[in-house]
């Protein structure tokens, strides 16, 4: 297609004319000392440590044009980065965002996911501070968030924290972002006929959502352990398992309402799966002293002496999403 008609991608602009649709949209704050256009980024630091964490999406392997559109990649590649911030008990303060992207990419795909990452930060209460652009091989596309983070006052809450006789508690939802991916995977999803609870489980694969600000609460609340549930999670319930020394022991009665509610729209042995190993969900996964779980949380099971995972004294393996192994394990 030629002409004035055609649509416009990045191979019609240079660096500084796509910067030039990019940088103003997105907003600042009084912690940004020098924002986007500079060399770097100045950012006030007020407690004297910074929280630093990074991830990439990769077209064909995290996101299908098919199912995603520009907006939704910018949503999720914000949500991922700032729940990690949040899993340390701290506040996002700022993000870097890359892309990386064949020069025959639509311009209103970067626009859209420039939409996209505005929208999210601006719900996370954070700023975009700068990041980088570049050309890649026909048909490749990336994108990547740094996100930066402070404590404001509370410790860090590390993986390595559960003790014995702790009890574990989640806030958020388990398993939907799961299955809505399955139900994209079998062409259900979007079908009138799915109803409402397929819509919404499709929403949460596209644009998942994090209780950011119970990680702070979490923290106050002298939470031993904690992490989002971004891999599965068992999976990610063995990572808290095997860098404190301990055992996590997973309630099967408490989980049950979980995968009840995602049973018709998967079905019951594909609901169990979402909830235990479906990934990219990012609640908020931590461990407490019995007396010291906030409201929000609910209790899924308990801290006991040995190693792994077990549901209802049973061994768990595996779970979840694995980058370089099978898709899943």
């Amino acid at each position: 297609m030629t002409g004035d008609c055609a649509p416009r991608t990045l191979a019609d602009l240079d660096e500084d004319g796509l910067l030039a649709q990019t940088l103003p949209r997105f907003a600042t704050s009084d912690d940004v000392l020098v924002g986007p256009g500079d060399d770097a980024a100045l950012l006030q630091v007020r407690t004297g440590a910074v929280i630093a964490t990074t991830d990439t999406m990769v077209l064909g392997r995290d996101w299908l044009d098919e199912w995603s559109t520009g907006s939704d990649v910018g949503h999720k590649i914000v949500v991922q980065n700032v729940a990690d911030i949040a899993a340390m008990g701290g506040r996002c303060t700022g993000l870097l965002v890359t892309l990386i992207a064949d020069p025959a990419t639509p311009l209103q795909w970067v626009l859209d996911f420039n939409a996209g990452v505005d929208e999210a930060a601006t719900a996370a209460k954070t700023v975009v501070l700068g990041g980088d652009l570049s050309s890649a091989p026909p048909g490749v596309r990336a994108v990547s968030v740094t996100a930066l983070g402070e404590l404001d006052g509370v410790s860090p809450v590390l993986r390595s924290g559960a003790q014995v006789g702790d009890v574990i508690a989640v806030c958020g939802t388990l398993g939907h972002a799961a299955a809505g991916l399955l139900l994209l995977q079998r062409d259900s999803g979007d079908a009138p006929e799915a109803g409402p609870v397929a819509s919404d489980l499709v929403l949460a694969q596209r644009r998942p959502r994090a209780p950011y600000k119970q990680g702070p609460v979490a923290a106050r609340a002298g939470a031993t352990s904690m992490l989002d549930v971004s891999d599965g999670l068992v999976r990610d319930a063995g990572r808290i398992a095997r860098a404190s020394g301990v055992r996590l022991d997973l309630d099967v009665d408490a989980l049950a309402p979980d995968i009840e509610m995602l049973a018709p729209a998967v079905g019951p042995d594909a609901a169990r799966e979402c909830v235990l190993a479906g990934g990219e969900e990012h609640a908020l996964l931590a461990t407490f002293p019995p007396e010291g779980v906030p409201a929000g949380w609910r209790t899924i099971g308990s801290v006991l002496p040995g190693d792994g995972v077990t549901l209802g004294k049973v061994p768990q393996t595996g779970g979840g999403w694995d980058h370089f192994g099978a898709r899943f394990r």
